[in-house]
């Protein structure tokens, strides 16, 4: 019988399929259960409404090979249920609910989609780098992203209707029945972005209460920062010795917890409530926890523990005010890319006739592709005729960049100057775009003329032979060859410009 009280540990590779997931008792180490078939990378682990584990598998073939999220019930062991997607989804966020999944991917889109009924409602281009974080805001209203370039991205998930608009006008209070993400539309409206850090962002976490609505983030810069959520405003910067590669926040106090490269990991405490100037960088020595010997993949915090995983393939339960390892656990398969702390009642627990019932509890397949407007089903319209033919990347590459010209259209209109760096990103893409197609063209005309040269020299041999042959045979080489080589030429020709077209 599992203690209602008590907590699991599960954790993942993204070396192989064949390691899978790992639950242990954080408790007593015991191993609890052992799920197979799963890789994820960084971020790519998560526990939806303490019922689910879903997981992003990792692609070893690339994006353009498709991408698929597993999710295993956990009062029920059974094979998970597949959910394949256009491309490789790196890191996965879901909202406090559990009614929304977010997901981001190498090639820089972000994916959205409702739990409950499956249904994909958005698909647009946030970055031009690839995803490394997602987070919800508390409320689930923003979601906060960040790329492999250093950019952080705010992303608005609803708008005011009309019908609550008149409400708030009248009554000054929001009533969040009428606040759903299908409102918006195609892409989310962005809210703000900041390009402050410089190098990838490592970990996106969300602060709540009294301190308002901020968040913190990390990256391989060395630095935390800090950051009011709706304004954008820079509040604090924290500067580390060595870049970081995971952070966690105690939830009891303003204590920030950031892993870096060499395994140490580095204890702040958070002083954005005194610090006026963003551009003063606060240097206070840290405390410093020591009992890894690779890099940190992953802080997450129990009930009263900090538990951290590393790349040595161990993970670690920490007594912070002793600053001691209370408990080792070893994956001895490979290196630890995600850790989650789950209730151990959702292990094999009985499921209620109620809880059966209930649309909310329920998960259904993630839809690879959005559905067109139905008024029986109530469903909307997201990418038009984007896909229509649905694994074209050039159709999907037009989508994205719609969305980043009806930004810069916003930005401009507000005399912002957000548009002129969206702008220069999508210069620098179609740069690239440009080069790599003048590369293939190149590479065509190269083969191309390597078949008419092995054309030519077969026709040459041919007809020495025939010439050789006897003297009638050479004569008649003689009037058919130069027509018949001259139709072949004129072939080559018309399909070298027709390449080049």
């Amino acid at each position: 019988m599992m203690d209602r009280g008590r907590e699991a540990l599960a954790v993942c590779s993204d070396k192989s399929m064949k390691i899978g997931i790992t639950i242990w008792d954080i408790d007593t180490g015991d191993q609890i259960l052992r799920i197979p078939s799963c890789a994820a990378s960084s971020q790519g682990l998560l526990c939806v409404r303490n019922q689910y584990l879903a997981a992003s598998q990792v692609n070893r073939h690339g994006s353009l090979g498709g991408g698929i999220i597993f999710m295993w019930p956990l009062n029920k062991p059974q094979p998970p249920r597949r959910n394949y997607t256009i491309e490789a989804i790196g890191p996965i966020s879901c909202s406090k609910d559990g009614i929304y999944l977010a997901g981001g991917t190498p090639t820089g889109n972000a994916y959205l989609w409702e739990v409950t009924s499956g249904r994909l409602l958005r698909m647009w281009h946030a970055h031009c780098k690839s995803i490394k974080c997602m987070v919800f805001s508390d409320d689930s209203s923003l979601l906060i992203s960040g790329s492999d370039d250093g950019m952080i991205c705010v992303w608005s998930m609803i708008r005011l209707t009309k019908k609550t608009s008149e409400m708030m006008h009248h009554s000054n209070q929001l009533d969040q029945s009428f606040l759903k993400i299908e409102d918006l539309g195609s892409s989310p409206a962005l809210l703000h972005y900041s390009v402050e850090h410089k190098s990838s962002i490592t970990g996106l976490l969300t602060l709540s209460g009294g301190t308002g609505s901020l968040f913190v983030s990390s990256s391989l810069d060395a630095t935390c920062k800090v950051w009011e959520t709706i304004s954008g405003r820079l509040i604090q910067t924290q500067v580390c010795p060595l870049a970081l590669t995971a952070i966690a926040l105690h939830p009891g106090q303003q204590l920030l917890f950031a892993g870096s490269v060499d395994g140490r990991i580095f204890v702040y405490t958070l002083k954005f409530l005194r610090v006026e100037d963003p551009f003063i960088d606060t240097e206070d020595q840290p405390g410093v926890l020591k009992g890894h010997n690779g890099s940190i993949t992953a802080l997450v915090f129990s009930e009263s523990h900090l538990i951290s995983a590393s790349e040595d393939k161990s993970v670690c339960l920490w007594d912070i005010t002793r600053r001691v390892i209370i408990r080792r656990f070893n994956n001895q398969n490979g290196p630890v890319t995600n850790v989650v702390v789950i209730p151990q009642s959702s292990l094999f627990s009985e499921v209620s006739n109620h809880q059966r019932k209930s649309r909310k509890n329920r998960v259904s397949s993630l839809e690879k592709f959005p559905q067109p407007y139905n008024k029986s089903k109530g469903m909307i319209t997201l990418l038009h005729s984007c896909f229509s033919n649905k694994d074209d990347p050039y159709l999907i590459n037009l989508q994205r960049n719609k969305s980043f010209y009806w930004h810069m259209s916003e930005f401009q209109l507000e005399g912002t100057p957000a548009a002129m760096q969206l702008r220069a990103e999508i210069s620098m893409s179609y740069q690239i775009w440009a080069a790599r197609m003048t590369k293939h063209v190149m590479e065509m005309n190269k083969l191309l003329q390597s078949r008419l040269l092995d054309l030519m020299q077969y026709r040459l041999l041919r007809h020495r032979e025939l010439n050789s042959a006897s003297t009638k045979s050479r004569k008649k080489c003689k009037i058919e060859s130069p027509s018949m080589h001259k139709e072949e030429l004129n072939n080559v020709l018309r399909s070298i410009s027709c390449n080049f077209e």
